[in-house]
């Protein structure tokens, strides 16, 4: 991930607003990421296409029109089923990219841009979890340090019963 470094230029007066520019850099102890691999394609002569009804949730709108697009790759069989959109062309494109992903993860495995992608999420899933445990951890132990230094004799919520103290029956 990308560090930025924020450079304030001196305000410029405009037609009376005051705007503030800023641009962005990399920070110099960044480490930069190499770019991602090109988005894999699928020559058309390899596929088969239908369109079908969709189902589920979305109404006459979805029940009634065939925008839902099933692609086929004939040297693998692979078949993919896209009805995210109501609209056919949008369902053909997300149909085509996932196709392509599975085709790439086929092909270059652990090394395919899906792989890559979920490695990263994988990674910053863990980070912020283990930030949690520490967090927790110190905390617990502020917890410790205090009930150490007063002899465990802190002011603690505790249980009375009041019934004959009020005059109470």
């Amino acid at each position: 991930m990308y560090q930025l470094l924020l450079h304030h230029f001196p305000l410029q007066y405009r037609h009376g607003l005051t705007t503030r520019l800023l641009t962005t850099t990399p920070h110099p102890l960044s480490k930069a990421r190499p770019p991602p691999p090109p988005p894999p394609t699928v020559p058309e002569d390899t596929l088969t296409e239908a369109f079908l009804r969709g189902s589920g949730p979305g109404g006459q709108k979805i029940n009634k029109t065939s925008s839902a697009v099933q692609l086929k790759h004939l040297p693998t069989g692979i078949v993919v089923k896209s009805q995210a959109t109501r609209s056919q062309s949008q369902n053909r494109k997300i149909a085509r990219t996932m196709l392509a992903q599975k085709l790439e993860f086929l092909e270059k495995g652990p090394e395919s841009r899906v792989a890559l992608k979920g490695e990263r999420a994988r990674k910053k899933k863990a980070s912020s979890g283990k930030k949690t445990r520490r967090k927790y951890r110190a905390l617990e132990e502020k917890v410790r340090e205090g009930d150490e230094a007063t002899g465990g004799k802190e002011d603690r919520l505790v249980d009375v019963e009041t019934d004959g103290m009020l005059g109470g029956k």
